[in-house]
């Protein structure tokens, strides 16, 4: 495969962080890494429920403005 990584590259990679760092340092990275993600993933959800909740308020609005024309 050209500019693929194949699976023997990320098992030699894999074996070299494991020497470097060791297994229990990688566990909490991994741990610390997932709950960043999990984080930014609620803070996205969040941002997009409040910003349509502005939305449907605006148009809420334009609708009364329009039925008292």
């Amino acid at each position: 495969m050209l500019g693929g990584i194949s699976i023997w590259q990320l098992l030699i990679v894999l074996a070299i962080l494991i020497l470097i760092f060791g297994t229990k340092k990688l566990k909490n990275l991994g741990g610390d890494l997932g709950g960043a993600v999990k984080g930014f993933k609620e803070a996205v959800n969040k941002e997009d429920d409040d910003s349509n909740a502005q939305a449907k308020a605006i148009d809420g609005e334009t609708k009364k403005d329009d039925k008292s024309a």
